[in-house]
């Protein structure tokens, strides 16, 4: 009988141990579930498009342009995050391109490697010489990856680039983009340039022509909006960084600028134009050996408004102009008349600006007489003269506004009763301009 007990115990237990191990199977497979119905509704991950697949050589002297093309209709068209790679041992000629959107998705340009323009301007025969590399109708564009761009503008420098001269990286109705650790070189003019574009962030950048390469602008900015500059180098012929008409909500920091024209706005009001450009702060930025250092530069007989700027913490070595306000500006090889209008300048501000002035006038505030500059502020400024060469000064023409702290050379600004609306604190930077 207790053999007939034990055995049927030992049945029982094993029957139990099976039932609890399909449960424990069950309960498993609940577990897993979920588990793979997320694994197959995770994001897909982003293609990468090698432009040697679509045909590109990248020996420097094939024409890559064709692969270029595919490579972008390919990515563009794609539902899924896209990477167009342009190797590190790829060098590629690429003709006068057109990159157009909107895309579907996300989309990457990688240029790891080294892009080159044609060395020679007739290449450009029948098309538009201000394009090179020309992005438009774009969202959510990103172009890095640490490489270069090189516009082979030699040849474009000897024939005069006033008169035949193309931009290098070309965005236009570019929104939501980023523009990160890229090598700009030797455009034929400007560089890189903005029209109509919104949000964009540029950070890690250097510039780089030589400084007698003529009307080479390193960042060129025009109707846009919401543009960040940060940790960025201009070295070129023109101005290092240049905004214009209809621009607003700009905010430039830690820029190292020079040799070339320094930071510019302007010039704005050419051929009675209206123009405005407002809400635009260069914070913490280095400035040598150029011809200005921060400037704003209008024509006669032009009508808008340049309003709401702040220059701050900016070190200047060996520049002629450090700080200068010029509402007679003439790029002319003739006389510019006298005009009875002018943009209307007001509510600037130069706050921290110290270093080395190479001309004897180290601020130079010139305005309209019809329209006079009001609302200007120097604050701690000390621009000395070069080597320790005698005495720098200022010169004020129908300029208003304040002063405080110590400013040398000293100021020259009329009072006036109008209060300085704009507050500057040290240290409040540039705020959500995306």
């Amino acid at each position: 009988m207790s053999f007939v007990l034990n055995r049927f115990f030992l049945i029982l237990v094993f029957v139990y141990s099976l039932a609890l191990t399909a449960n424990a199977n069950s309960f498993e497979s609940l577990l897993q579930l979920p588990r793979r119905q997320w694994r197959s509704t995770r994001p897909r991950s982003e293609r990468v498009l090698h432009v040697g697949n679509f045909g590109a050589k990248g020996n420097g002297f094939t024409d890559d342009t064709k692969a270029f093309e595919e490579a972008w209709k390919a990515a563009c068209s794609s539902k899924a995050k896209t990477r167009i790679l342009v190797p590190e041992n790829y060098t590629s000629l690429v003709r006068p391109i057109d990159l157009s959107g909107p895309c579907k998705a996300r989309l990457t340009l990688q240029i790891s490697g080294t892009i080159i323009a044609p060395d020679d301007p007739d290449a450009w025969e029948g098309l538009n010489r201000r394009k090179w590399l020309y992005f438009h109708g774009l969202s959510r564009l990103t172009v890095e990856g640490g490489g270069t761009v090189n516009g082979m503008g030699q040849e474009w420098w000897r024939r005069s680039c006033k008169h035949n001269h193309s931009n290098a990286l070309t965005f236009h109705k570019c929104k939501n983009m980023r523009l990160e650790n890229i090598n700009v070189i030797d455009s034929q003019q400007m560089h890189i340039a903005f029209t109509s574009c919104r949000r964009v962030t540029i950070s890690g950048l250097k510039v780089i022509a030589p400084s007698r390469s003529p009307n080479t602008d390193g960042i060129h900015i025009s109707v846009s909006r919401g543009i960040v500059i940060d940790n960025t180098t201009v070295s070129t012929g023109d101005d290092c960084v240049s905004i214009v008409k209809n621009s607003s909500q700009i905010s430039i920091s830690n820029f190292v600028c020079g040799p070339g024209h320094g930071i510019s706005i302007g010039s704005l009001g050419k051929s009675k134009s209206w123009e405005e450009v407002k809400d635009i702060v260069v914070d913490t930025a280095s400035i040598s050996d150029t011809e200005n250092g921060v400037r704003i530069k209008t024509w006669q007989g032009g009508s808008g408004l340049v309003s709401k700027i702040i220059f701050r913490n900016i070190e200047m070595n060996n520049v002629s102009n450090p700080i200068i306000i010029d509402q007679y500006y003439c790029d002319s090889r003739k006389p510019c008349a006298n005009q009875t209008t002018a943009v209307t300048i007001e509510n600037i501000s130069f706050v921290g600006v110290r270093g080395t002035s190479a001309s004897k006038q180290a601020i130079k505030i010139s305005c309209s007489d019809t329209s006079p500059c009001r609302n200007i502020l120097l604050q701690d400024i000390d621009l000395e003269p070069l080597n320790g060469d005698g005495l720098t000064e200022s010169f004020c023409w129908e300029a208003y506004g304040s002063s405080s702290g110590q400013v040398y050379p000293p100021p020259c600004l009329s009072d006036e009763t109008n209060v300085l609306e704009q507050s500057v604190q040290s240290g409040n930077t540039s705020a959500a301009y995306l």
